[in-house]
């Protein structure tokens, strides 16, 4: 089976070396990496006193301006210059854990299994905080999913992440793909799309990467008020299932995190944290009700707004 991979990048730096060599050293080969990488003069800088082409034969560059990065479209296109049987999405801070990443994400792609992604680990430097959000989202036991797990999964049926996750390309082609124009979620919605054909998502525990992000307050405004938007402007996936109640289900077992660790005098600091949360999500939500100066405050996506205008 022909595997490729394919990450977008923007101004990476020498992990992305690091990334690649983890790839290349799978105990399943990868034919080809892709890179949609998000200007060139930073890429080129970072590259210039390293034989690239030789170094990295599999690898095939593809250049974009920042102002046509699209969270869909960018990696639709990136499919479009794959012929592999399967493709692994991929995000430059995403790191393989082990040397079998390749081979336990795709194994079990057969039969009605459209899409499978990965268990993210934290990095060991993570706070608290990312964590318990990582164990929250992230558990140790695989699972596939169909649209009858929506009573008991709520909105968490429709989760898949494209930090790292393996696709079908016969489906994906037969689905459509991803949705060119999006802010945020391409994955979970072509998940939803999967499900909603009858197909099912694979959960892959086994398959592990790290990744984790220590974001500060007013990023993680800025990155909820995007999932606002996106949901907001999908009722057709997102209106199928609250949200919120998987927010206070994390509140919850963060609490219980940090009981089991003795470090319960940092709840106050996660509160916190998820007042900016629910404060970025609530006005995503309600985006088209707020005047376009303080939607381009506050997103972290002012390409996807300019485009859209």
């Amino acid at each position: 089976m022909k595997i490729d991979v394919i990450i977008p990048i923007y101004k990476p730096d020498e992990g992305l070396f690091a990334l690649l060599d983890r790839l290349l050293e799978q105990s399943v080969p990868v034919h080809r990496i892709i890179l949609m990488n998000t200007g060139r003069e930073h890429f080129a800088k970072l590259t210039e006193e390293r034989d690239f082409a030789r170094r990295y034969p599999g690898v095939e560059v593809r250049h974009l301006e920042k102002r046509d990065f699209d969270h869909g479209g960018t990696r639709h296109e990136a499919v479009g210059c794959s012929d592999a049987e399967v493709f692994i999405m991929m995000t430059q801070d995403a790191m393989p854990a082990d040397r079998y990443l390749v081979e336990r994400l795709t194994e079990h792609l057969t039969g009605t299994v459209a899409a499978s992604y990965a268990r993210q680990l934290p990095d060991a430097a993570s706070s608290e905080f990312e964590k318990a959000s990582r164990r929250f989202n992230y558990p140790d036991a695989s699972r596939v999913k169909t649209l009858e797990d929506l009573p008991d999964l709520g909105i968490k049926t429709f989760f898949c992440s494209n930090v790292c996750a393996a696709y079908r390309r016969d489906i994906y082609g037969e689905l459509g793909g991803f949705v060119r124009h999006t802010i945020f979620n391409e994955d979970m919605l072509y998940a939803a799309k999967a499900l909603k054909a009858g197909y099912g998502v694979a959960y892959e525990a086994r398959a592990q990467v790290v990744h984790s992000h220590d974001y500060t307050n007013l990023q993680q405004l800025r990155r909820n008020f995007d999932l606002g938007v996106s949901q907001a402007q999908h009722p057709e996936v997102f209106g199928l299932a609250a949200s919120e109640s998987e927010g206070r289900r994390l509140v919850e077992e963060t609490w219980q995190y940090l009981k089991e660790r003795k470090r319960l005098y940092r709840f106050p600091g996660f509160c916190m944290q998820c007042a900016f949360k629910y404060a970025g999500y609530l006005l995503g939500k309600h985006y088209e009700g707020l005047p376009r100066f303080l939607v381009l405050r506050l997103t972290s996506n002012r390409e996807y707004w300019n485009r859209k205008n």
